[in-house]
């Protein structure tokens, strides 16, 4: 969209990509691109980033990195101090005391019209407190973990209820999650499911006959046409399950295995792999360019992923998009995305639902423009088009 813009959001996000993990935080990125190119409304982006406490004694003064995206979006990095692994309590408080001095005067140069925090937790309480500071309007939106890991905490529980309660308008990612909320306390008829978006130009199928060949050779990968290929794409943390697909690789001994991602479980994966035989056949790629995950999708056979919990991974529709099956569990919104049996299977989260569900797919190939077809209604348009209307509906 060219024309001008009439109304202006601050978003307040954790999730943004980095140099580190340039796929982290991606699909909020891309949303608010997606809201600023294609609609009237003018996105400020403020995505504080967490690092360690100084040494004591210690003062730096830290006003953040600011930059303006290709669509005209502008973001600012600002940072605050975080505890790791027990700073979570205290998390809001070190991003509203980090962000609020800039929000301020952003709003002040030129005034918003909507604060939008872009995860429940720890996001959401700081943006209702810098909403209710300018005197805005609230909305937050769900994705997964905000709600599923911190809801399980007594703080984190309370945190949630008291966003939804300062929000004027609540979105999810996928009913299941929606229905989740719900069952925390919050109601469910002011939660709205948002589904993402997705380029559609960027993921499709790709048939070039040479894609192993290239990929192979760019990435120093062994791989070859004839192999069944697994690509397993998500942070490599217990609760994505990737050690279900390497304890399912014995029972599949032709098949080699690519993980995509960067966590805490990297290590213990890399010894389990190697514990049980299968190390010669899984590859850790690490955070991967982005440019480097369609033809990935577009050469492996499965795209298998057995989370725990989710609201509604991103990946599973960039996989669908460029023609490769899913094999995943029934979390958050798998039902949602795997409607039939041109789009995979849902298994059980066990060793045996996982191996026996990449078997049944492998045994039945699919046509890549038919699993492609089963996500035609995702794209960034109509992404854009709902966020829009619901940020409307606010004012």
């Amino acid at each position: 969209m060219t024309g001008d813009k009439t109304r202006r959001v601050l978003s307040l996000s954790t999730l943004w990509p980095q140099a580190a993990n340039p796929r982290g935080g991606i699909f909020v990125a891309r949303s608010m691109e997606a809201l600023q190119r294609r609609t009237h409304w003018q996105v400020v982006t403020i995505a504080p980033r967490a690092r360690p406490p100084l040494p004591f004694g210690r003062r730096v003064a830290d006003t953040g990195a600011s930059e303006r995206s290709a669509s005209g979006a502008e973001v600012h990095r600002p940072s605050y101090s975080v505890l790791p692994r027990v700073g979570g309590r205290l998390a809001p408080g070190a991003i509203l005391r980090a962000v609020l001095p800039l929000a301020r005067r952003l709003h002040e140069e030129t005034p918003f019209d909507l604060v939008a925090a872009q995860t429940f937790y720890p996001d959401g309480p700081a943006a209702a407190r810098i909403a209710a500071e300018l005197g805005l309007p609230l909305s937050a939106k769900a994705r997964g973990a905000d709600i599923h890991h911190w809801g399980a905490r007594s703080y984190g529980r309370e945190a949630l209820l008291a966003t939804a309660g300062r929000a004027r308008g609540i979105l999810a990612v996928s009913e299941a999650l929606a229905e989740d909320m719900a069952a925390l306390g919050i109601e469910r008829r002011r939660i709205a499911v948002h589904y993402t978006g997705l380029d559609r130009d960027r993921f499709r199928p790709l048939d070039h006959p040479q894609l192993r060949t290239t990929l192979a050779r760019e990435l120093d990968l062994p791989l070859t046409n004839g192999e069944p290929l697994l690509l397993s794409v998500g942070a490599l943390t217990e609760r994505k399950g990737q050690d279900l697909v390497l304890r399912a690789l014995p029972g599949l001994p032709e098949a080699r295995l690519l993980l995509v991602g960067t966590g805490e479980e990297a290590g213990p994966l890399a010894k389990l792999a190697q514990g049980i035989g299968v190390a010669d056949r899984v590859h850790f790629l690490g955070a991967v360019d982005h440019y480097l995950l369609p033809p990935l999708l577009s050469a492996a056979d499965v795209m298998v992923l057995p989370s725990a919990a989710e609201g509604l991974a991103n990946v599973w529709i960039e996989s669908l998009a460029c023609g490769t099956p899913l094999v995943v569990c029934d979390a958050g919104g798998a039902r949602e995305v795997v409607t039939g049996p041109l789009a995979g299977r849902i298994v059980a989260r066990s060793v045996r639902g996982v191996g026996e569900g990449i078997a049944r797919v492998l045994a039945c190939p699919r046509e890549r423009q038919a699993v492609a077809a089963t996500v035609a209604r995702f794209s960034w348009d109509a992404h854009a088009a709902g966020l829009a209307a619901h940020y409307d509906g606010l004012l």
